[in-house]
């Protein structure tokens, strides 16, 4: 089950390959996941010293948040993963100028885990090209119910 989504990622990036993450939460942050205060339109990933971090993502506290806690909406979140994937993705980062960019954050098992892409960043034109296949599937769409509804 989805939980929050970066549409603006597949319109930004060609996503390359696609890995699953884990993410290190504090209490407070799960309840607001599980409220639905989380955006991941900004967010992106930095490797630094051989471990991933999560930035940009914005977790928005609950009013009913603990009063010995300090939450932080925009705090940096390590991301979890085997040491040998790591080093696969810093060698594509730095070699052929991928950038990782989070796709979505969901649920595995009771946990909550986040879907990170190896992705090239796309040009003005390549965008323009998206946009206009995504405007003709949806006039596509519109014929063919007005097809389908016209002939009844």
């Amino acid at each position: 089950m989805s939980i929050a989504e970066n549409r603006r990622a597949r319109y930004d990036y060609h996503i390359e390959e696609q890995f699953e993450a884990g993410v290190v939460l504090s209490g407070w942050e799960i309840k607001a996941i599980r409220a639905g205060q989380v955006q991941l339109t900004d967010g992106y990933v930095m490797i630094k010293n051989g471990e991933l971090f999560l930035i940009g993502c914005r977790i928005n506290a609950l009013r009913s948040a603990s009063t010995h806690v300090t939450p932080e909406a925009d705090r940096t979140k390590k991301l979890l993963m085997h040491k040998a994937e790591i080093k696969r993705l810093v060698g594509k980062v730095e070699q052929r100028g991928f950038t990782l960019v989070p796709l979505n954050l969901h649920y595995k098992g009771g946990r909550v885990k986040a879907d990170i892409a190896l992705a090239k960043g796309k040009d003005q034109h390549d965008k323009r090209e998206t946009e206009k296949k995504r405007d003709w599937e949806r006039e596509k769409g519109q014929l063919m119910r007005h097809k389908v509804s016209s002939k009844g």
